[in-house]
């Protein structure tokens, strides 16, 4: 297998015009990453419908920029990152659709620049094929599309590590340089703690160990972090009591962090379950669970041939951050949700992506064809297994949120109409379709009263969402009744005399 390609190589394409035969002929070099790239961008605006409609933590972040409903309370983890992402679209545009094309063109766009930065690092075959292995998982083709922090982690994480280790190649590489600092301020922008996680062992490396040490690299990835997550940490004085106070309701938010060993909820997840909380059920078949054992173990073999061929340091790196921020998804949270580790699986694609290069291409006499076929056969029945969970996820929550929609139909009708309140079951996601804001007395989204409630109850329409069989609250036993759909809604007084 071809080596690393070294400090002397990186850049050298700029040195010559490029001939025509590389323009018109065979895909080269970044047009290789390019490609992987745009079906990426493709398939998701094939395979995941764009009018999906937005999920529950979407209509957090969307309505916080959107002027179609009231913004929803927002709890103490989340960070602004995604909000300003969606914003360009968002602040004045209500089609779901649009947004889910542009965020489906600028995921893709993030992951062509992201294996860009390791170039120079790793053959070209080996950054696309890690973009293959990254971009056909059903998690990452869900969740490119949609409005959450989960994915723009891993882009951040995947650029940061690959410019961190061209700039220490290369002291003259100003580029990777504000590589590091600009992808450490994604990955804070997009969710604070998460960058630190990634963060760590380059920390570590350049403080550390002698040879690495660098304050150019020190001050970038510090400077980083600090701009990233500026914002959450002075609105962590502003509104949340703190910073101390903040990280510890985030920590109550998510089930108290500590000890507690999530591997069964991650692998009840696979099965295309958003959100596993409680995580109860039956595990997934096992086909739809072997990538996720085979991902890392692929990924070990990729650094061991790299410790091999005295390149460990570009396959080790991106293991060990890889380690570290998925640790408090594994060992720290009592729930699970399949994008928490979608930074993890895209810094283990390097090396596995090496090390199935390395499978098919190295010399072995009759055991090269074996082994290509072998791993021609996974990767094939890996392909069927993912766009089958993926097609079943995405017909999933495009009921769920279809419901949703009706729900707030009904309620129109019922005249619950903006401005107006909705407190109860599925209140967030549903307030926002209806155009209503959301508020809750008791939980993790309290943010009013019982007695704010009653009082706006008398001046504008007020609807309680129940599930049936669910006693409504001492204040709305009086309001009138209505089924909605699979809910019970009670309506304040507002509504009866309008």
């Amino acid at each position: 297998m071809a080596k690393t390609v070294n400090r002397p190589f990186v850049g050298a394409d700029r040195r010559s015009p490029p001939s025509t035969k590389r323009i018109f002929g065979r895909p080269h070099g970044q047009q290789w990453l390019a490609l992987v790239a745009g079906a990426f961008t493709l398939a998701q605006l094939i395979l995941v419908r764009p009018g999906m409609g937005l999920g529950w933590d979407e209509t957090v972040y969307v309505s916080q920029v959107g002027s179609d409903a009231p913004a929803a309370f927002f709890s103490a983890p989340r960070a602004r990152g995604v909000s300003l992402l969606v914003a360009p679209i968002a602040s004045w545009s209500s089609s779901t659709a649009l947004l889910r094309v542009y965020l489906a063109v600028l995921s893709g766009l993030g992951l062509f620049v992201a294996l860009r930065a390791w170039r120079g690092l790793f053959p070209t075959r080996v950054l696309a094929g890690a973009g293959a292995l990254f971009a056909t998982l059903w998690v990452t083709l869900f969740y490119g599309p949609q409005a959450m922090p989960n994915y723009w982690v891993a882009i951040g994480a995947l650029a940061c590590v690959g410019c961190f280790l061209r700039a220490q190649a290369d002291r003259f590489d100003r580029a990777a340089l504000w590589g590091v600092g600009l992808s450490a301020a994604l990955m804070a922008w997009m969710r604070p703690t998460d960058a630190v996680y990634v963060t760590l062992p380059l920390f570590f490396l350049v403080v550390c160990v002698r040879r690495w040490r660098s304050p150019r690299l020190l001050v970038a990835l510090v400077a980083g972090l600090v701009a990233g997550a500026g914002e959450w940490v002075v609105e962590a004085f502003v509104s949340y009591g703190g910073l101390a106070q903040r990280l510890s309701d985030g920590s109550k938010i998510q089930g108290g962090l500590g000890w507690n060993l999530a591997f069964d909820d991650q692998m009840r997840s696979l099965g295309g379950r958003a959100l596993c909380r409680p995580c109860t059920g039956a595990m997934p078949a096992p086909p739809v669970m072997l990538w996720w054992f085979a991902l890392p173990v692929v990924a070990v073999l990729g650094a061991v041939i790299a410790v091999k061929a005295r390149r460990r340091v570009n396959s080790l790196l991106p293991l060990a951050c890889a380690a570290l921020v998925g640790f408090p998804y594994l060992f720290m949270i009592g729930y699970a949700a399949p994008r928490f580790l979608l930074p993890v699986y895209i810094l283990l694609a390097i090396p596995a992506a090496d090390a199935l290069i390395h499978l098919v291409t190295a010399p072995g006499g009759g055991r090269r064809p074996v082994a290509a076929t072998l791993v021609a056969l996974g990767l094939a029945g890996h392909l069927a297994v993912q766009f089958a969970v993926l097609h079943h996820t995405v017909h999933g929550t495009t009921v769920s949120h279809e419901d949703w929609a009706d729900t707030a139909t009904q309620l129109h009708r019922l005249g619950v109409k903006p401005p107006c309140m909705l407190t109860g079951y599925e209140d967030v996601p549903i307030a926002f379709y209806t155009g209503c804001s959301s508020v809750d007395t008791v939980g993790h989204n309290a943010n009013t009263t019982v007695d704010a409630i009653v009082r706006a109850g008398q001046r504008l329409p007020v609807g309680v969402l129940l599930t049936p069989g669910q006693k409504p609250p001492t204040y709305a036993r009086t309001w009138e009744a209505h089924r909605v759909g699979r809910l019970m809604v009670y309506v304040a007084p507002a509504v009866q005399a309008g």
